[in-house]
């Protein structure tokens, strides 16, 4: 029991050794590779980095022609550490469990990747490390990416208040869907008075949520909309005709490059949401258009109440 303990913490290195086949395969290794990043499920974590350590190992196919000293014939370090840093940019994650299954797909991409053991470590959280440890072996358990063909690209659709209290309301629903591609609702804030406080972190959480109230004011209004926080269920709704009404914290919250202006500016965080989903347009109505500074390429289209939305 105490080796098996000992083991249980040493470097990811002997417990590869420990639990190789019968023919060991080579292995490459990072050790104590140390980045500060934005991580955690707990509200003391979020807008504040801290030190995260990773120990990785992969066991990789032996390489059977001459190598000629040419480091394009081999798995290269900087393919690790690539996929750590791409999965750090890629989302804002709570844990350490998502970004580890993360960078061992990644890494389990490589065509001479065999088997990746992946540590991590939170080392400003606790008196000690506290950490996860994964195994994962080619061909097991991994996603396949979504072709972007495959991927839906909605129509997007910002209401102003006096547009989600208009009779026409669901009439424009009707013609927004009439030709089968996914639609998703954005509003602003409500029209109460919003709490205003001197922190700026703070301050886009309320303001957040007050756009999220008036999401659920929408949904009151037609019982086809429904309020969606999170990017999965969002994926869902569009592969299966649910109209959605977009409730924006976590999303945001969650990016890694988030939206450039002030979470009140509700029509600017409308187009920057329709960018990070690949829609097809941004649909306005009733309000002034956006700053196109997140998304310049992506089509916008005002609407007045009395035009067509389509």
């Amino acid at each position: 029991m105490a080796s098996e303990i000992r083991l249980a913490f040493s470097h990811p290195a002997e417990r590869s050794v420990a639990t190789a086949p019968d023919a060991p395969h080579d292995r490459i290794s990072l050790r104590d590779h140390i980045r500060e990043v934005e991580i955690g499920a707990f509200q003391a974590e979020r807008g504040i980095t801290q030190r995260i350590n990773f120990n990785i190992v992969v066991e990789v196919a032996p390489f059977t022609g001459p190598l000629d000293d040419d480091v394009d014939r081999i798995l290269s370090y900087d393919r690790v550490t690539e996929a750590i840093g791409a999965e750090l940019a890629a989302r804002r994650v709570n844990l350490l469990e998502t970004l580890a299954e993360g960078i061992a797909e990644r890494i389990l991409a490589e065509p001479q990747a065999l088997r990746a053991f992946v540590r991590i470590e939170k080392l400003d959280r606790g008196p000690g490390a506290l950490g996860v440890e994964i195994v994962r072996e080619a061909g097991t358990g991994r996603r396949e990416a979504e072709p972007a063909s495959e991927r839906p690209h909605p129509r997007v659709v910002y209401l102003s208040d006096a547009a989600i209290d208009d009779d026409r309301l669901p009439g424009w629903i009707d013609a927004l869907c009439a030709d089968g591609v996914p639609l998703i609702l954005c509003v602003g804030p409500h029209g109460l008075p919003v709490p205003q406080v001197g922190h700026a972190l703070v301050q886009r959480r309320i303001d957040l949520l007050a756009i999220e109230q008036n999401g659920w004011r929408l949904a009151a209004h037609d019982a086809r909309a429904k309020v969606v926080a999170t990017r999965t269920e969002l994926d869902w709704a569009m592969k299966n005709g649910q109209v959605c009404v977009w409730a924006p914290s976590k999303i945001v919250l969650d990016a890694t490059q988030g939206p450039s202006g002030p979470s009140r500016d509700a029509v600017g965080l409308s187009l920057w949401f329709a960018a990070e989903l690949g829609a097809r347009e941004l649909v306005v109505i009733d309000a002034a258009a956006p700053d196109a500074t997140d998304a310049p390429a992506l089509p916008v289209r005002l609407v007045t109440p009395g035009e067509p939305v389509l």
